[in-house]
């Protein structure tokens, strides 16, 4: 009896697979960390075929075992590595420290323990404003000091001719090589009582609450040294940045401060030796009754205000308030009496401008940006889940409009072509003083009427009169109809905007038959008003004449000069315009000749969006992951709050420095490009590093010998260390493999519903996730691993550069900058390379080395149809962008104006745009994913040779030719 034949094996399901096992190549090389690298079939790189392990014949490969397996648990370490360092921070960091509001000295409201032994200031948790005592007393001082009648007590009491010589030096008395000239006060002060006068009226504005409105009136003693307008865009200059319990200070108490000029100034050893005189006389007396009476202010009591009482000055005719209920910061407002004294519209003018002075001067840096965006998360979380909604209306739209925007796409980058030669060379002939719209506008329609009367007088026959001119034009016989802006010329003898210009009585209009309305230009040689060139009166009834130009002359001279002064200059950009023309045109030729791969380019796209719609539930995959992500970024933000502001107490140097120059350093004179010993520039003390702090005068100043010191450090609001560099290498990992999983889990479902028979019932994005999650892992772990560290030693960089720029060195700024620029290049490339490595682990279930390699030779093979579809998909994701970030940014913008008005909006919409930019990635690599995975699955049919029965509709016709030459070698199709 024969033996039965052997029943042939049932078909194996996709999804009903045995346990997670490894490949045999992954069990032979679990020894190196990097296995996968090394590891693999030799054969991975050839083509598709057919039969055999390179076949698609049947869709995505089913046998298939754990790729990359050793990443997951280095993945995990990661995370835990994370976790550790964010513990380590939450110990000794204090989030407050980034956006609580400090004083002028660094100083944070609302805290106990201030660096440097900084002040207590527990309970004055409201940054106000006093008056900066110096600044505004300054002017006076100097009058006084070096009035006429000053000189005469002070040469009495000095005794050397050195000290003489020094004093009459610093006042500008007598001529040395300091001064430009005598000091200008207004009036010179020649007598003791001119001086009392003067001197008392002046300070009492100062000093007495009750003279406010003269001291911000032009008629006040002052005059316009404190009601101009210079004075309040500059009054940040006038103020002291204080820590108070309330915006109003209310003190039962008070404590006098008697006015001294700094230690470091060259008036403080005059000042002094005047207080200090011991001799007699009735005009030394004098003097020193003024100085010590009239330069007396009343201060806030040291309860109230903890600092020296020269901070503590309350600012005459000013009224502090809330920014908003219950807000840390202060703004101010004109007293009611000073806004009657000035009027209210030159009060409301001024104090506009003191705002913005003050707007400006309260902008931080990043350490205030991110507390702005801890105050302001509410407003964060709703413009995320409003960024969800956004995404999905424009995938859902996208579907219906994906003709458009491809046709757009092509015909955008040919527009984009003429615009920019068109923009070179309008540039090269731009006058100076014309804007670059107006002289389009001119160019174009000289243009426009030059192709119209050409094609006119072809047609008729006739031959063009000459359109020379010399001079002013009075010689011009052309016929030029049009003024230089395109306006239409009336007839000269039928006209009544000017009826004197008539042929009767300038010759240049006759015979009236034969001018008509041609630009021309008519004056008697005794006319004193005489155009410079032609001209005719227009039919705008605005416009009553315009000058013209003659017919063939596009960019005519301007005499008055050019917008660029360079010749050689402005022959190279008249050059480079006919350059990018002709580089236009090569790409309308390539367009033409590239007809084909275009049109499979909008059929992929198609393909794209019908996957879309069978399958809807793909867009599942980005808004999980955009939730992930901000979860993520919202975790991260947190956890880099504590690491950002635990800023080391020996980080700032702690002492004092001699002058501002030493404590700031100084800035080179140099351009970006220029080199040389006088473009040395010199760190400060306090800012040669970065992050940086600020630099501040101390009033109680440190005097070391014949040194006075009084410039000191403040810390900056956060730094950068160790921790935080894995903090921010883990962020940058989990957001690439956020990304790469969803690439990895997109391009499965596309490659199973590709080779699907029954494109509308299969549940492929389940199938996807389950294959993807029991095997590729490790891949997708891998994948961004290599992606998070190219774009960390990036980041790196930038960090590297911002120090060189601290230390002044330019020449390693310029190094860094170029480095960064290779690796964004890179970083792009490998992108790239990785999207397409992640299409060959969906279909092949191969590691990632060996994806990375096949997909590499796939990409060769096949450069031109990856490259028309790369960039034709790379403009529709540019549109999507745009769109989906810039209603973002819209929305998140309306909602900060509306829910927290008193906290500077350009942090949290900066933020909401980087979130818009994660969720519109997100979501648009969707449809792009779907279109290169169509892209890699139809060249696995045209090199296996299959017939068209499944492939989608929209390629069926560019596939039904591959099928008829199944027997033949597949080409290299390009």
């Amino acid at each position: 009896k024969p033996k039965r034949a052997a029943r042939p094996p049932p078909p194996r399901s996709f999804v009903g697979r045995a346990p997670c096992r490894l490949r045999p190549s992954s069990r032979a090389a679990m020894g190196d960390a990097l296995s996968s690298c090394t590891g693999g079939d030799k054969d991975q790189n050839q083509k598709f075929e057919r039969d055999g392990e390179n076949s698609l014949a049947g869709g995505p490969k089913v046998d298939r075992g754990c790729t990359d397996i050793i990443c997951i648990p280095l993945f995990a370490l990661a995370q835990l590595v994370f976790i550790a360092v964010t513990i380590m921070g939450m110990a000794d960091g204090n989030p407050q420290k980034l956006y609580k509001p400090r004083d002028l000295s660094g100083a944070y409201c609302g805290v106990a323990e201030n660096w440097n032994n900084g002040p207590d200031l527990t309970q004055q948790t409201k940054l106000t404003y006093t008056m900066n005592v110096t600044s505004m007393a300054d002017s006076v001082m100097k009058q006084t000091i070096c009035s006429t009648q000053a000189s005469k007590v002070m040469l009495g009491l000095l005794t050397t001719q050195a000290e003489k010589d020094q004093y009459l030096c610093d006042c500008c008395i007598s001529p040395c090589k300091k001064c430009d000239g005598a000091l200008e006060f207004g009036t010179q002060l020649r007598s003791a009582s001119d001086l009392t006068n003067t001197v008392t009226a002046r300070m009492a504005e100062l000093t007495d609450p009750s003279k406010a409105k003269d001291l911000l009136s032009p008629g006040g003693a002052n005059g316009m040294a404190f009601s101009s307008e210079s004075f309040w865009r500059e009054m940040t200059k006038y103020f002291n940045q204080v820590c108070l319990p309330q915006c109003v200070a209310n003190s039962s108490s008070t404590r006098a401060y008697v006015y001294m000029p700094p230690s470091d100034s060259e008036y403080y050893q005059w000042w002094t030796t005047l207080l200090n005189a011991t001799g007699s006389g009735d005009d030394l007396q004098s003097l020193k009754d003024v100085v010590s009476s009239a330069f007396t202010f009343t201060a806030l009591s040291e309860d109230v205000c903890p600092y020296d009482p020269s901070w503590c000055v309350p600012f005459p005719g000013i009224q502090l308030s809330e920014m908003t209920a219950g807000s840390d910061y202060c703004t101010f407002q004109i007293a009611s009496d000073v806004m009657g004294a000035l009027g209210d519209t030159a009060a409301n003018a001024f104090e506009s401008l003191g705002m913005e002075a003050f707007k400006g001067a309260a902008t931080e840096s990043f350490g205030s940006w991110v507390g702005d965006f801890q105050a302001s998360l509410d407003s964060f979380i709703i413009t995320a889940v409003l960024s969800f909604v956004i995404g999905v209306v424009f995938l859902v739209l996208l579907r219906f409009f994906i003709g458009i925007c491809v046709w757009l796409a092509v015909v955008s980058t040919i527009f984009m072509f003429f615009v920019f030669g068109y923009f070179l060379f309008v540039r090269s002939h731009q006058c100076e003083g014309a804007s670059l719209l107006d002289t389009g506008h001119q160019v174009s329609v000289a243009i426009v009427v030059a192709a119209k009367t050409s094609v006119a007088d072809t047609l008729s026959g006739t031959d063009a009169p000459s359109e020379a001119m010399t001079g002013d034009g009075v010689d011009y016989r052309g016929r030029q109809m049009y003024t230089r802006y395109g306006k239409k010329c009336l007839v000269w003898e039928t006209q009544d905007v000017m009826p004197w210009y008539r042929a009767e009585n300038y010759t240049v209009l006759s015979p009236a038959n034969t001018t008509k309305s041609f630009c021309r230009n008519p004056y008697q040689a005794t006319d004193d008003n005489k155009a410079k060139t032609i001209w005719c009166i227009t039919s705008d009834p605005d416009v009553a004449w315009e000058e013209c130009l003659p017919i063939g002359v596009i960019q005519p001279e301007c005499t008055q000069g050019y917008a660029i002064t360079g010749q050689s200059m402005r022959d190279a950009l008249w050059y480079s315009s006919f350059v990018v023309w002709a580089l236009g045109g090569v790409w309308v030729i390539v367009i033409i000749c590239f007809v084909n791969r275009i049109r499979l380019a909008i059929a992929l796209n198609k393909v794209a969006a019908s996957y879309l719609a069978t399958n809807p539930s793909t867009v599942l995959i980005p808004v999980v992951q955009a939730f992930v992500a901000i979860l993520w970024c919202l975790c991260w933000f947190y956890s880099a709050s504590y690491l950002l502001s635990q800023v080391p107490d020996n980080y700032t140097p702690k002492g004092a420095y001699a002058t501002y120059a030493e404590a700031y350093g100084t800035e080179s004179p140099c351009s970006t490009f220029e080199y040389g010993d006088h473009c040395t520039a010199i760190p400060g003390a306090c800012i040669d590093k970065w992050p940086s702090g600020g630099v501040w005068r101390d009033p109680d100043c440190d005097i070391q010998g014949n040194t006075t010191k009084c410039w000191r450090c403040s810390q900056p609001r956060y730094t950068m260390d160790w921790r935080f560099g894995v903090s921010f290498f883990v962020f940058l990992w989990n957001n690439a493999f956020n990304v790469a999983l969803g690439q990895t889990l997109i391009a499965m479902a596309v490659g199973l519903w590709f080779f699907s028979a029954n494109k509308s019932g299969m549940p492929v994005v389940l199938r996807a996730v389950r294959t993807v999650l029991r095997y590729h892992i490790g891949t997708v772990a891998f994948g961004s691993f290599i992606v998070a560290l190219v774009e960390f030693i990036r980041y790196l960089m930038k960090y590297f550069e911002k120090q060189a720029q601290m230390r002044k060195n330019r020449c390693v700024v310029v190094l860094l900058k170029a480095v960064q620029c290779c690796l964004w290049c890179f970083e792009k490339c490998l992108k790239f390379l990785n999207k397409n490595a992640y299409i060959q682990t969906a279909l092949m279930g191969t590691n990632f080395c060996t994806s990375a390699r096949n997909a590499f030779a796939l990409i060769l093979r096949n450069v031109l149809r990856f490259g028309t579809v790369a960039v034709l998909g790379n403009a529709i994701r540019m549109i999507g962008f745009l769109c989906i970030m810039s209603s973002t940014g819209v929305v998140g913008y309306i909602l900060m104006r509306e829910m927290h008005p008193d906290i500077s909006p350009f942090m949290p919409v900066l933020l909401f745009l980087m979130m818009a930019y994660v969720v519109s990635k997100l979501y648009m690599n969707v449809f792009g994913l779907a279109v290169d995975t169509c892209l890699q699955c139809f060249l696995a049919v045209e090199e296996m040779g299959l017939c068209s029965e499944c492939v989608p509709g929209c390629l069926k016709n560019f596939a039904s030719s591959v099928g008829r030459k199944s027997s033949e070698t597949p080409r290299s199709s390009g």
